[in-house]
């Protein structure tokens, strides 16, 4: 994603100004990115956090993509309200997964009337996606239990339990990402699903978010963006 997005990003007549992989952790902060205008973040899971409250502190908006991390996602978010910062955050930032999940959110309202159906989800990533389910999948199945008045939680698992929405999540070697919802009855079955052929649509919507952010003060998710384009 990194790759892609610095890519896409000097053909659009952007200058890189600062990059940072693993051998440059911890050792940047406030001095490399004083000329910064936008920091996007796309790493891993144990970085995440740390990247993110670095250029917090440092003054520079944040585009982050990283899922994995969210369990200190309050504790960013307060971050930047301290700072008077900004920081936008997205589980996706694909326009058609957008799309997907609001067609998921749709559906979820419209299934709550007719508890006959049972929902399950599945997701399938390449080897390399370290965490599981995935935070496109998350973010789908918080927009169903929402929605259904039958489903309290999740778990990345099978489970007996009728008020839980279990993800099953699977990671195969070269495989394109797919997010799959499907609701089913003794009669029959509904599914709706999203495949993603590449990373291209990912990096334009973070390279949209970061033209966007700079100047703004708050936290920003993918519904502020497509609504003030």
């Amino acid at each position: 994603m990194g790759k892609t997005i610095e890519q896409m990003a000097r053909d659009k007549g952007h200058e890189i100004g600062l990059r940072i992989d693993q051998q440059e952790a911890g050792q940047w902060g406030h001095a490399e990115l004083r000329d910064i205008d936008v920091a996007i973040e796309f790493s891993r899971p144990e970085a995440a956090y740390d990247n993110i409250r670095t250029a917090l502190l440092a003054g520079t908006p944040v585009v982050s993509g990283t899922t994995g991390w969210l369990d200190r996602m309050a504790d960013i978010q307060a971050l930047c309200d301290a700072q008077s910062g900004a920081f936008f955050y997205a589980s996706n930032f694909s326009i058609g997964v957008n799309l997907f999940f609001a067609l998921n959110q749709k559906l979820a309202q419209l299934m709550n009337a007719f508890p006959q159906y049972a929902v399950e989800m599945e997701e399938i990533h390449h080897t390399e996606k370290l965490d599981a389910p995935s935070g496109t999948a998350i973010t789908l199945a918080q927009g169903i239990i929402e929605r259904l008045d039958r489903k309290a939680d999740w778990v990345s698992h099978a489970s007996a339990r009728p008020e839980t929405l279990a993800i099953h999540s699977k990671r195969i070697d070269r495989v394109p990402g797919t997010h799959r919802v499907q609701y089913g009855s003794p009669i029959d079955q509904i599914t709706i699903e999203h495949v993603a052929h590449s990373r291209e649509g990912f990096a334009r919507g973070a390279l949209l978010a970061a033209e966007w952010l700079p100047g703004k003060r708050g936290n920003f998710g993918m519904n502020d963006l497509l609504q003030n384009l």
